[in-house]
Parts: C-alpha cells; structure tokens; sequence
C-alpha cells in the first residue's frame, strides 16, 4: 500500500487516500487533544460566580486550533515554491497550481476564524451574555489578545489578496512575499496565551514568536510536501534534501524555545515553585507532555533523513507517506497541547 500511495498522481482514489490519511491524523489528533484537556481542567461552577457555558468553554480552544491550522497551511503552501525551485517550471508548475489557491482558501479560513476567536474572547469575558459590537470593540481596544487576534486577520486577509494574483500571475509575484505575509500572521499569536511580567518579558516573547514560526515551517513544510510532492518521485527527491535541512533547524528551534518557555513562564510566576510546579499544575503537566511529543518527533524525523532520504534520492519506493502520518499525527497533539497551554491554570 505504501508503495501505490507514493506512486500516487496529483489526483485520483490514492492521491484521495494519502489526504486522508495525513489531514486526518493531524486534525484529529490536534482537536482531541485540546478538547480532552479541556474536559480535564474545566472550571467547576462556584454559586454566585458565572462562568462561560459550554459553547464557548469548547468552542474557543477548537477555533483556536484550526486557527493554528490554517496558519501552518499557509505557511507551508507558501515556503513550496522556495523548496521546488524555479528552474524546471514544466515540473514544479503543476504542483503550484493546485498550492496556490489552496493557500489562499486557507488564508480566508484563517481571518474568518480570528475573527470569531475575537467574538468569542469577548463571550469568555462576559458569561452569560452574547457580545455586542460595541462589547467587542472595547475588548479588541482594551486587551492586547484581541488587538493580536485583530492583526492576524489583517495579514491573513492581506495573504488572501495577494494569493489571488499569485494564482493568477504564477511565481510573478514573489514568493517571498507570500512567506514574509504569513509569518507576520503568526508574530502576535503568542499574546493571546499566558503573560509574564519580568525584566524577561521581552526575551521570552520573542522566544515564543520563534517556536510559533519554527512549529509552522516544519509542520507545515512537511504536510505540503508529502500532500502535494510525495507522488512523483524526482520531484521527491529534489525538494525533501531541502526540506530536511529545514526541519533540523526548526526541530532544534522548537525543542529548545519550547522548553525554555514552557519552564521559565511557570519561574517567572509568582507564588510557583520548581521543580514541584512541573508535577502539581496542568501547567505544568502540559509542558511535560508537549516536550514528550517533541522528544516522540526525533526518531521519526531521523527515520526519514537517514534511512529513507538516500532512498528517496536514488528514486527507490519507500514507506516515506506512512513515516511522515505518523509524524504530522504527534505534531497535531503538540498543537493541541499548546493551545490548550494557552488557559491552563499555573497552580
């Protein structure tokens, strides 16, 4: 089976099964990990005290993760042409035919769901009543969330009108463009988590920004390729070399970023405590599992660049679909894991 899934054309009943399986196991696992977390850690209702309902208790962290999504969509439908290059346009032009308005279908998503997330903030702050404009207008003006959530449109909007020319006048627009756009998109998602109020304010923010954009690269570069690339085996063998020099840099970014984080927001909180904090917060237990989900990733992403990577250069059949399912199925618990790190309670 591996063999006829990565023999597959752009199109038919195993280009239909290769999307299954990889878009599948990555929304999936990423929905379902946020919604059980948030099952786990939901807030018990105390007399007197109103709490968001169900709707937008399950509802935020769901937008927020096909928010996340969409955006490592973007960010790898547009990092494709760099990785395909622009020497041999009869080969790599059929494949960005079909990147191109793919990427700008989920560029829309992208601002249509920020846009929701922002109403349904608004909700989160007032329970029990359904936001008006003008209550949403003050919670963009007043919180720094809504005002990212706010940017974020704006460039995934700005991605989607420049994607259209894209699709219209091909590689004309620079692809550079697109990459800059969609990783300006991805810049204020970090506000919208947990803020840290130290002297390592800025320095742990910028590390965020980098975990955010190295997360994105990798997942997203990694889905696009085997999405659109795997089923014709020279341009295969042309673009993962480069791609996986890509994701060794990203995967020592995200490692290192992501523990960083993970560990001196819970320092920097007053009245925390480590090592005790790891083991007696869901704060901290998030951060444990989504290193363990980063250390789960080394070995499929060594499987792929030493064992199969000269393989695939010599244009050999390998089982590069399943290895990659299964990666881009752990990166969708990270992302639900980090979504969910996003509300978790400190203590």
């Amino acid at each position: 089976m591996t063999a006829t899934l990565e023999r597959a054309p752009g199109t038919g009943p195993a280009a239909g099964a290769v999307r299954r399986l990889l878009t599948g196991g990555f929304v999936s696992s990423a929905l379902l990990a946020v919604l059980a977390v948030t099952a786990l850690t939901a807030q018990e209702a105390v007399p007197g005290i109103a709490v968001p309902g169900p709707l937008v208790e399950y509802g935020l962290p769901v937008l927020r993760v096909l928010l996340d999504l969409a955006a490592v969509a973007v960010v790898g439908l547009s990092l494709l042409p760099k990785m395909l290059g622009f020497d041999d346009p009869d080969r790599t032009e059929p494949v960005m035919r079909r990147a191109r308005p793919l990427a700008v279908t989920f560029a829309w998503a992208w601002a249509v769901l920020a846009l929701v997330i922002i109403v349904f903030q608004t909700a989160q702050l007032n329970p029990g009543v359904i936001p008006t404009p003008g209550m949403i207008a003050r919670y963009v003006d007043d919180f720094g969330a809504g005002q990212g959530m706010l940017f974020s449109a704006a460039c995934a909007l700005a991605y989607a009108g420049i994607g259209l020319l894209a699709v219209r006048f091909g590689e004309k627009v620079p692809a550079e463009l697109r990459i800059v756009i969609a990783f300006f998109g991805l810049l204020p998602i970090p506000v919208t988590g947990h803020a840290v109020n130290s002297l390592w304010h800025d320095p742990i923010m910028i590390s965020m920004e980098l975990h955010v954009m190295g997360s994105a690269a990798w997942t997203g570069g990694l889905l696009t390729i085997m999405l659109l690339v795997a089923g014709n085996r020279d341009l295969l063998a042309q673009v993962l070399p480069k791609f996986s020099r890509l994701a060794t840099l990203a995967l020592v970014l995200v490692s290192v970023s992501g523990l960083v984080n993970g560990l001196a927001s819970l320092a920097l909180t007053q009245g925390i405590e480590l090592p005790g904090a790891l083991f007696g917060s869901h704060y901290g237990l998030l951060v444990i599992a989504k290193t363990a989900c980063v250390a789960l990733l080394i070995p499929f992403a060594a499987h792929i660049r030493f064992r199969l990577l000269p393989r695939i250069a010599a244009r050999q059949a390998t089982a590069v679909v399943a290895w990659a399912a299964a990666e881009i199925t752990v990166m969708g618990l990270a992302y639900g894991l980090a979504v969910a790190l996003t509300t978790a309670s400190m203590t």
